[in-house]
């Protein structure tokens, strides 16, 4: 792993929103993005119910396509362990749900501990490791507007220490409506999932994400997330995003 810059191969992937169900769903979408509203929840099939139940919209999304993305990979019994890391982020997490939280707070009223548990940033990816038996490494991240760049170093990092293969599950959704004057872009319910390996010069869905100073504005309009997920469905050579401190160019190949 380089300091100025990463590049990595994807053996399989995975991506779901209200709308966006399926594969072909999502080409049709990255060759003209058009603004995802909120609708139906993913039925998160593969979870057992008594833990699926716990997820509110943004952990069965994410949890939705870390099942499809896997797709039977480094499932273990109760006695072993998984060998597949795991890093789930997203830009706001759960904040509807801490939202609701602060308000009880602020009315004196006692709060869930069922909803407080759901509300940190790891509660998904503590639900999937549970439901999968499993004691891989997991991390969950946030860092603003290079929620998405951070955590693809962050993969190639446990991929450079000898993990074989990385899972990478993006998620966010609309913020409540008392945030909106706040936002800088225009967020939308959605999450994909990658599993990741090191760059193979002989696959053809190899990526190199490099970095250098900037002072542009940060990037509006589409969530970083769904900007890089357009970016791999949609076939483009490259593209750039800023952040306000650092511009991030991805592109295909090493």
């Amino acid at each position: 792993m380089r300091t100025h810059g990463v590049t990595f191969s994807i053996v399989s992937h995975a991506a779901w929103a209200p709308g966006l169900t399926t594969p072909e769903a999502w080409a049709q979408w990255a060759r003209a993005p058009y603004r995802i509203v909120a609708g139906e929840e993913p039925g998160v099939k593969a979870m057992p119910a008594m833990l699926r139940r716990r997820a509110g919209f943004l952990g069965k999304m994410a949890l939705e396509v870390a099942y499809r993305c896997l797709d039977g990979r480094g499932d273990a019994p109760a006695s072993a362990a998984a060998t597949i890391p795991t890093i789930f982020c997203s830009r706001h997490g759960e904040v509807s749900r801490a939202l609701e939280l602060l308000s009880d707070l602020a009315r004196g009223e006692a709060l869930s501990p069922t909803a407080f548990s759901m509300s940190v940033h790891n509660a998904t990816a503590g639900l999937l490791t549970i439901a999968r038996s499993d004691r891989a490494n997991h991390i969950a991240l946030a860092a603003g507007a290079a929620t998405i760049e951070h955590a693809v170093i962050e993969a190639c990092g446990l991929l450079a220490d000898g993990a074989e293969m990385v899972l990478l599950v993006a998620s966010d959704s609309q913020l409540p409506e008392l945030f909106l004057p706040y936002q800088q872009c225009e967020e939308q319910p959605h999450a994909w999932a990658w599993l990741m390996t090191a760059a193979d010069d002989e696959d053809g869905d190899t990526i190199a994400l490099r970095w250098s100073a900037s002072d542009a504005a940060p990037s509006s309009g589409m969530p970083g997330g769904l900007a890089v997920a357009a970016f791999h469905l949609g076939g483009a050579g490259r593209m750039e995003r800023n952040d306000g401190r650092l511009r991030w160019s991805w592109s295909r190949g090493a």
